[in-house]
Order: structure tokens, then sequence, then C-alpha cells
């Protein structure tokens, strides 16, 4: 009996043993195994390309394009841009509300006369105050001639405000035409590399056409840029031109009113 619970102890031992060696060799495996991972993706991390700032990107991209083209592109964005905002500026401060405008001149018309009327309009900024003053001004002349009057300037103030529009329109056209022209100057130089190479090589085919393609990205934004605020100042000089319209007819009919009493 004490021979064999020696023998079962011994036994219990050497079971014990061996699972600890064995828990002790999958833990080793599995730290190995996690160790050449981490050295493998820290291997690829280090090996991917950095993403370039935006800025170094686009100069880049204005490098390879050709400075002489896209130099000129950009020249066209910058001008057209400052015709834009200088238009933008204009066209807002020569909003005016007339609904407010025409309520002021007629108070000023009923309590204290023409004189009165003209006051407000020369105090008050905008195409459509100044059109109710050269009406007023002919106020004597009959209904007639307040009509034509305000007609006529309002035709000059019309040319004001679409003043410049026809430049952007220009640097809208020039831009693209810039870029095309640069692709195909581009496909040329292509060209001209494959045949002192003596052989189509894609590498230079490659390389010439996306230098060709700058050209016409950037001539392509530059317009769809200038399109976009081009539209927008369209807009709003359809949008003050109407209300000078709607307004100049309620100040005719204000004057005759106020003739007839």
């Amino acid at each position: 009996m004490f021979l064999a619970v020696m023998g079962l102890m011994t036994f219990t031992a050497q079971y014990a043993s061996a699972q600890e060696g064995d828990s002790l060799a999958t833990a080793g495996t599995d730290t190995a195994a996690a160790v050449v991972e981490e050295a493998v993706v820290e291997e690829v991390v280090e090996a991917a390309p950095a993403e370039a700032p935006m800025h170094q990107e686009i100069k880049r991209l204005f490098i390879e394009g050709g400075a002489g083209f896209m130099a000129t592109i950009i020249a066209c964005l910058v001008f057209g841009l400052a015709v834009a905002i200088e238009r933008i500026i204009y066209l807002n401060l020569a909003s005016t509300n007339t609904e407010k405008l025409l309520k002021k001149v007629e108070d000023a018309l009923n309590n204290g006369g023409v004189e009165a009327a003209k006051d407000v309009c020369r105090n008050t900024r905008g195409p459509v105050a100044s059109i109710f003053y050269q009406g007023l001004l002919r106020y004597d002349k009959g209904a007639e001639e307040v009509e034509k009057s305000i007609t006529s300037y309002g035709s000059v103030q019309m040319g004001q405000l679409e003043g410049g529009l026809s430049w952007i329109t220009l640097f809208i056209a020039v831009a693209p035409m810039l870029g095309f022209m640069g692709t195909v100057i581009g496909m040329i130089q292509a060209f001209d590399e494959i045949q002192r190479a003596g052989d189509i090589s894609p590498t230079l085919v490659a390389g010439g056409m996306k230098v060709a393609l700058i050209t016409t990205v950037g001539g392509l934004i530059v317009a769809i840029i200038l399109q976009i605020l081009y539209n927008y100042l369209i807009s709003k000089v359809d949008s003050i031109v109407l209300s000078m319209e709607d307004a100049s007819i309620a100040l005719v009919d204000m004057i005759v009113k106020y003739q007839n009493k």
C-alpha cells in the first residue's frame, strides 16, 4: 500500500510538470508570433509613404504642370477673383429696400413737397434712389418726361451694375484655353522624348501625359470657380434691376397722384 501511494504521487508530479512545460512552450510560441507580427506591422508602416501636406502637393503639381502655363492660369484666377469680389461689394452696397424708400419718398412728397423728396433721394445710397432723384428733377415737365428720364437713367445704372462682368467671362474662357494649350504642348514634348529615346516607353508616355493634363485640370478648376461667381453676380444684377423697374413704376404713379391733387 505504501509503495502504491508513492507511485501515485510520483506519477501525479510528473504529469503536472509535463502540463506546465506544455503551457510554457505554448506561451513562448504565442509571444514569439506576436513579436514577429508587431515587427511586420512596424515595417509596413515605415515602408508606407507619408501623406504630403496640401500646400506641398499643390506646389508639386504647379511645378510639374509647367511654371509658364500654370502661372498664367493662376493669374486668370487672381484677376477674376479680384473683379468678382469688387462686383460683389458694389452690388451689395447698391441693394436697397425699395418699399422703405418709396414710403419715405411718399411721406416727404406729401409733407414737404418735391424738394423734401429730393433730399430723401440724395441721402439714400443705391441706384434706385438715383433714378428717383432724376425723375423728381423733371417733375414740373409732366409725367411723360419723368418716365422718359427714369427709363434713360435706368439704362445708365444697369450698365454700371453690369460693369466688370465681361472681364470675368473673359477669364472663364481664357483659363481652360490656356490649360488645353499646355496639354497640347506637353503631348508634343512627350512625343519628342519618345523620338529621342527611339522606343515607346510607358514611362515616357505616362510622364508626358501627366504633365500635359495637369494644366487642363488647372484651367478647368479656375473656370468652374469663376463661373459660379459669375452666375451669382448675374442673379444679383437681375434682382436689383427688377426692383428698380418696380420702384420706378410706383414712383411715376406717385408723382401722377401728387400732381392731380
